[in-house]
């Protein structure tokens, strides 16, 4: 499968005060990325994962090393309508509605008269900011704010879109929101760039993580290859009795370890219990009672 994204031994730094006390935020990081695929750079705050993003973008030059998107250099002007970028704090004029915004981004990206309505519709809907499109983004919140940033990141329907901690501040249901637009993109052979510290949110939608430690790759493979554990066989059984259990102990011998209920995420308890209730509501009450989702 032919790479959206080649990162060849990148090195950034950073000068301290006066000249003093510089910062080394990237020492030779190299990774590729197939098109049509979700690739997730992990790390804690300060790893250099969002100088990796920048330097791709070209909003970053390395001291040494190349980023190429789609063979062609990471600075080249052809680039700008191929990568959509949504960065870790994004800005947005607050007098702004949300349909404004979007129409604004679309105006920039050369959209005009009926593509670009039906574009920002189009947006707005996959968003799920449709109810607030005539709102003020002053009275967004953090999660919808991050939707109109991954609105603007699509509006010129890039090949790859590149996100700095697209789910930072937002709720479960605007997360799970999120993940969803991502995987969807992955279905239309977009390829996605992301960086997260939420290590449970990127194992469930990339196909390949990278790990980043004080500037340094120190780990990268398939989800499956970076958490499978050779020491340990997991056998999952649906109600098993206590003889069967009894049973499976004998036959283990001194391979047992023990048995434990398995256990659901507290965000999919939280998911499920949002919607049971609004399942409920809408027996109740019909559709729509819903809300606006944050």
């Amino acid at each position: 499968m032919p790479l959206a994204v080649e990162i060849d031994s990148v090195h950034k730094s950073f000068p301290g005060h006066w000249g003093k006390g510089g910062v080394y935020a990237v020492k030779g990081v190299s990774l590729g990325i197939p098109e049509g695929s979700v690739y997730g750079l992990i790390g804690p705050n300060g790893s250099g994962k969002s100088t990796v993003m920048k330097a791709l973008v070209g909003l970053l030059k390395p001291d040494a090393g190349r980023c190429t998107v789609f063979g062609r250099p990471a600075t080249a002007d052809a680039n700008r309508s191929q990568i959509g970028f949504l960065p870790e704090n994004p800005y947005f004029y607050k007098f702004l509605t949300g349909e404004e915004t979007v129409r604004f981004y679309g105006r920039l990206c050369g959209l005009r008269g009926a593509a670009l309505k039906q574009r920002t519709q189009e947006l707005l809907e996959l968003t799920g900011l449709t109810e607030a499109a005539h709102r003020r983004l002053g009275g967004y919140s953090k999660g919808m704010l991050q939707r109109v940033g991954l609105a603007q990141a699509l509006v010129q329907r890039p090949r790859l879109l590149v996100l700095d901690e697209p789910t930072a501040g937002v709720d479960p249901l605007g997360s799970r929101t999120i993940r969803d637009i991502i995987m969807g993109l992955r279905g239309q052979g977009v390829t996605v760039f992301l960086c997260s510290h939420m290590l449970e949110q990127v194992q469930e939608v990339c196909d390949r993580v990278g790990i980043l430690y004080q500037g340094n790759l120190i780990a990268e493979g398939t989800v499956d290859e970076l958490t499978r554990d050779s020491r340990r066989t997991e056998i999952t059984l649906r109600d098993p009795s206590p003889e069967l259990l009894e049973q499976i102990r004998t036959l283990a011998g001194e391979s047992w370890v023990g048995t434990a209920p398995a256990r659901n995420t507290l965000e999919s308890v939280f998911l499920r219990g949002i919607k049971a209730k609004l399942q409920e509501l809408e027996r109740d009450h019909g559709p729509g009672h819903g809300g606006q989702r944050n």
